[in-house]
């Protein structure tokens, strides 16, 4: 039942021009989001919307997952960075896309959202394939830069200085960028060989505010 539901929802998805490339649509159909919404809302899982999880923080709508992953322009291969991981979902997601461990990593600063994700994470069998860390994801993850591709689920002043240092020349970085409670704009950038960014706005959005050294605090 829950994969018919998935299935009608990714077409709906595919239809409204969310979702645009084979590769997302295949993640998207993968990946059982049932198993990263609190069990109450598990009838509500895919419905096209926003639901409430443990931290005092959403689980975003399935369009806007399919946004940001398109954003991304996620292949094969790549290492792949979110900060503000929240329920997770988005981490298993890109590993279908890039099929490969030791390559997708997720930062979580809430420690409820954390321990949400990670048992998530460890329920649908992804939790193996990625590394989810509890940290200050405004920081990066130095260790493990470089990375191809980041996105920031979260609404921050800027792209975060570590961050764009941590990122591949050609590399894309997505987040949201705006302030806490007002004009928000999901933000594509491209890094230079001089270490300059590129950057393109995609659309208006709404999202909770990254905290952090370099988020809303």
């Amino acid at each position: 039942m829950d994969f018919k539901k998935r299935k009608k929802l990714v077409e709906s998805l595919e239809s409204l021009g969310y979702i645009r490339t084979e590769k997302v649509k295949k993640a998207m159909l993968k990946v059982p989001r049932e198993y990263f919404v609190p069990k109450e809302l598990k009838n509500l899982a895919y419905l096209d919307e926003p639901l409430r999880i443990p931290g005092n923080v959403t689980i975003s709508a399935p369009h806007m997952h399919a946004i940001s992953l398109e954003s991304l322009k996620l292949k094969k291969g790549d290492k792949f960075l979110e900060v503000g991981a929240g329920s997770g979902i988005l981490l298993a997601y890109a590993y279908e896309i890039i099929k490969e461990e030791n390559k997708v990593f997720g930062i979580e600063i809430v420690r409820e959202t954390y321990e949400f994700a990670k048992e998530n994470l460890r329920r649908a069998g992804y939790l193996d394939k990625v590394k989810l860390i509890h940290a200050d994801g405004s920081l990066g993850l130095k260790e493990e830069a470089p990375f191809d591709k980041i996105l920031i689920s979260a609404a921050a002043p800027d792209f975060p200085k570590p961050l764009i240092e941590q990122l591949k020349v050609k590399g894309i970085i997505v987040s949201i960028i705006g302030s806490p409670y007002g004009e928000q704009f999901l933000i594509r950038g491209k890094k230079l060989k001089n270490g300059k960014m590129i950057k393109e706005n995609l659309l208006p959005v709404i999202f909770v505010p990254l905290r952090g050294k370099y988020g809303w605090r």
